[in-house]
Parts: structure tokens; C-alpha cells; sequence
């Protein structure tokens, strides 16, 4: 491996002090005493650039006590839409001027620990995290050692500490509340087992416009784990078509969840809207070109990433006192001909 250029060596080269270069290369000029002239900083810099010298800048954050990184902790890379949320918050981060570095904890306490570990090492200004059940600990221990954090899609309602999220409740609300009223009636809605607010509100949203139309009887909720077993949800679905045959439409909570349906759907020949309407989270190319275009709850990911990463900032700023900021954000429901 080549050997990194140090200021030493273009200082010898050039034949001057090392102080001189660094005062040359950092931008100095005449400052701290030390005054430079033109043909001089001209060769030192020309010299550097032969040489190919590279800035430190872990030292030069080390000195400055910033390093210009935020650390990102999704729940599951692989998810389109954390993947698409994680791009956004990228490219509102580097608008200040900092770098993104990205951790996947797979809805898993231990490596979300792991990771948030792994980023305060690398001393990042602040993090941006979607957290995984069980993972209240971690972020209670990040307030109290004043770490600047921002949740995202979801937060823990006992912790007070800033977040971004959607207003879950609201979106199932309208989205069962549109099936209704295109004559459905015997609704079902397909969600995680999770303790998370952001799933509870989601299935509470159903629950409440199936009860508002006095069709509490009707009430399907299936639920099924959060591990990446692809099975478990076709089974979840077969068992609605199979045990529950009066199941006449479905709302899907999650994006994967939406998908994984759409695969059952197809592989039983279930004719959608005509055996049974559907609606979907997040959207995407398959939702699009599926023969009947799907109905889904739009979140607002571009918004989401700007509000975190502002929310973050603003923390930033003023690290001494903080203000807790909680923003809900509203979705949109995209209608097609899925739902009737």
C-alpha cells in the first residue's frame, strides 16, 4: 500500500516548515503570524497536488469537535421503503453538508445496539433512527447522555424525545372507510404483531371505521410476525380466502405485506376487484402494472426525510437546549381500480 503524503513531505520537498505548509493548505494566508508569499504558497500547493495529498479530515473533525456525519439506522434496508427513505434523508443531509452513514438493524434489539455503538465510536454529530421493538433502552440511554437523535416512522409514546411520523391512524381510517363506501363490507386488515404505536394505530384506524358503521362484527384482523418468513404471510392470506371465504376486501398495513398478498392474490387466481378489493401501503412498479392498478396509502417519504433531517439540525444548533419537536405528517390515498 502506498504511503499516505503527509505536509511533512511537502514541506521538505518545497524546502520550508511544515507550519508553513499547514498555514498554505489550510487556507491560512497571513494568519497566525505567519505571512506567506505568493510564489511560495503557489509552489506549496502545486507540490501537494503532485504529490496527492489528501486533507485528514477525521483530524481536522477531531480538532473542529463536528465531523459532519450522521448516522442513519433503518429497519430493514432491503424494504423499499426504508431504502427510499434512507436515499431522501442522503440527499437533505448533504444540502448542510454532511454524510450519511446507514445501518440496517433488521427489526433486531441486539444489532441496533450494535450499530448505535459502532456510530458513536465514529463520533457521527447526531443520529436519525427508525427503531426496532424493544429498543426503548437504547434510545432512553441516547437522551441521557444528550445525544442528538431523531426518531422516524415510529417512536415510543413514554419517551419524550423529537420524531417524524405518519398519521397512522388517520391513514387506515380513510382507507377502510373508502372500501366502505364502495360497498364493502366484510373488510379485513393484514398487520405485524408488533407493540410498535405505529402498527397499533394502523390496526386502530380499521377498527374504528368498522366500528363507526356499525359493522363491528365484521371485524378480520390478522396479524403475523415481523421475521422475513415470506410463508407465514401467504399462509395469513390463504387463511382469510380459506377460513374467512366472506372476506370480500383486504388492507394491507405494510409495503412487504402488500406485496407478499398481491403474490398469494396471483398464484390462487383471485380476481381483484371482482372476488375481492384490495388496498395496499407505499406503492410501487408492481402495484402499478398489476392487470388491475392497486389502491395504497401514499406516505409522504420526501417530506418525512426533510422534516427529520431539519429536526436534527435545528438539535444541532443549539445542543445545550434542545427543543423536542414532534411532527405528524398526513397520507394520501392513491385510488385505482383495485378497490372498486
Amino acid at each position: 500500500m502506498q504511503k499516505r503524503t503527509s505536509l511533512k513531505d511537502i514541506a521538505l520537498k518545497v524546502g520550508v516548515s511544515t507550519a508553513l505548509v499547514s498555514s498554505v493548505i489550510n487556507g491560512k494566508g497571513k494568519g497566525n503570524g505567519i505571512r506567506v508569499r505568493d510564489e511560495v504558497a503557489n509552489k506549496i500547493r502545486q507540490t501537494a497536488e503532485e504529490l496527492g495529498y489528501q486533507p485528514n479530515e477525521i483530524a481536522r473533525s477531531l480538532k473542529k469537535g463536528a465531523t459532519k456525519t450522521l448516522g442513519l439506522i433503518v429497519a430493514d434496508i432491503s424494504n423499499p421503503f426504508f431504502g427510499y427513505l434512507a436515499r431522501c434523508i442522503e440527499n437533505e443531509a448533504i444540502k448542510f453538508g454532511y454524510i450519511v452513514i446507514i445501518g440496517s438493524s433488521d427489526e433486531e434489539v441486539q444489532k441496533s445496539d450494535l450499530i448505535i455503538s459502532n456510530f458513536l465510536k465514529r463520533q457521527v454529530d447526531g443520529l436519525i433512527i427508525v427503531p426496532a421493538e424493544g429498543t426503548n433502552g437504547q434510545i432512553k440511554n441516547l437522551i441521557q447522555n444528550k445525544i442528538p437523535l431523531v426518531l422516524v416512522d415510529r417512536f415510543f409514546p413514554e419517551i419524550s424525545a423529537s420524531y417524524v411520523v405518519l398519521n397512522n391512524y388517520q391513514a387506515t381510517f380513510d382507507a377502510t372507510s373508502h372500501l366502505l363506501k364502495k360497498g364493502f363490507k366484510r373488510i379485513a386488515i393484514v398487520a405485524y404483531k408488533t407493540s410498535l404505536i405505529h402498527m397499533k394505530e394502523r390496526v386502530r384506524g380499521y377498527l374504528d371505521a368498522m366500528k363507526s358503521s356499525n359493522l363491528s362484527d365484521n371485524i378480520c384482523v390478522i396479524e403475523v410476525s415481523t421475521s422475513k418468513d415470506k410463508s407465514e404471510i401467504s399462509n395469513a392470506c390463504m387463511s382469510l380466502f380459506v377460513k374467512h371465504k366472506n372476506i370480500d376486501a383486504i388492507i394491507f398495513s405494510t409495503n412487504l405485506l402488500s406485496v407478499e398478498g398481491l403474490r398469494c392474490v396471483y398464484d390462487n387466481n383471485i380476481r381483484i376487484p371482482d372476488d375481492l378489493g384490495f388496498i395496499g401501503f407505499d406503492g410501487g412498479d408492481c402495484f402499478d402494472l398489476f392487470y388491475s392498478p392497486i389502491t395504497y396509502i401514499k406516505q409522504p417519504i420526501e417530506e418525512m426525510a426533510s422534516e427529520a433531517v431539519k429536526t436534527l439540525m435545528d438539535y444541532l444548533s443549539d445542543t445545550k437546549s434542545p427543543k423536542i419537536s414532534q411532527v405528524i405528517l398526513e397520507s394520501k390515498l392513491i385510488i385505482r381500480s383495485s378497490s372498486g
